[in-house]
């Protein structure tokens, strides 16, 4: 349901979204990242934002940035960050976060969904690897 109410909020942002590619990409993703152990998915209403958490810590997020573009921020090592910039214009600091530890990705970009997959694999492994081990037992057990 929020998922919905955010993708028809995307789509109403920017009117030049190409929709067919747009919309396949972030269904995958959203379903990629949902199988992903204790992972659950908030709608922010304030930011037009879909968040996905692990063990209550965010670790991606759907968004617009100031253009309008639709994004996908993620959560990275500040190194390997530093170099997916420095290697592509699609992927900037993180729109409205920590700019040395979180990415944005331009969706409507020629970017692989292959890197989209490694990189969201990244965020969840940043954000699950320092929770707690009680917390994990219990995610891992349902």
């Amino acid at each position: 349901k929020n998922g919905k109410r955010f993708f028809a909020c995307l789509l109403s942002v920017r009117e030049s979204v190409r929709k067919g590619s747009f919309a396949m990409r972030y269904l995958w993703m959203d379903e990629y990242m949902l199988k992903k152990i204790g992972v659950s998915k908030h709608f922010k209403p304030k930011w037009q934002w879909n968040c996905y958490q692990v063990g209550g810590k965010m670790f991606a997020a759907f968004c617009s940035d100031k253009e309008g573009e639709p994004v996908l921020t993620l959560k990275c090592e500040p190194e390997h960050a530093r170099r997916l910039m420095e290697a592509s214009p699609y992927i900037m600091p993180g729109y409205y976060m920590n700019k040395q530890h979180w990415i944005s990705v331009r969706l409507e970009s020629p970017v692989t969904d292959q890197l989209l997959r490694e990189l969201m694999d990244e965020s969840y492994r940043l954000v699950y690897d320092k929770l707690p081990k009680y917390r994990k037992a219990e995610m891992e057990s349902r």
